[in-house]
Parts: C-alpha cells; structure tokens; sequence
C-alpha cells in the first residue's frame, strides 16, 4: 500500500532489531515516525539530519491504521 503513493520512493523491510542499517544505506530525505516517538529517540534520526534531511513525526489518527485498511480490503475481497 504505501509503496504505490506518490511521494513514496522505497519501503524496506529488514530483518534486523531497527532499521539503522537501511537507512544509513538509503539515506531518505525523509523519515516518517509516529508523533509518540520523540525525535531524538527515532533510529536513524541522526543519519538523516546529517545528510540533510527531514524528520516528520505524524500524529495517530484513530481507527485509521494500516492494520484496520488491510482487514476491511480482506473482509471485502474474501467473500
């Protein structure tokens, strides 16, 4: 899902205990994290400051989660 939005280059999943590697290695302009985490607490945070990018922290919306959008498309599909 994520990867088919525009502004979206690249969505990794790694198979480690934090994504520090993937980012040190894509570099992102920016980096997406819950407005929960604080910024200095992000991984990968100063990787992406230091290469000039951004760190966006997003508020949660509820009832809108990733998880809630692929159970309705797999209760609608699966009948």
């Amino acid at each position: 899902m994520l990867s088919n939005l525009k502004p979206v280059d690249y969505v990794v999943i790694f198979n480690e205990d934090t994504p520090y590697n993937s980012i040190k290695k894509i570099l992102p302009d920016i980096l997406v994290k819950g407005a929960d985490w604080a910024e200095d607490k992000i991984v990968g945070s100063d990787i992406v400051k230091q290469s000039g990018g951004e760190i966006k922290r997003i508020t949660f919306v509820e009832n809108n989660s990733s998880t809630n959008i692929i159970e309705k498309i797999i209760q609608l599909y699966t009948k």
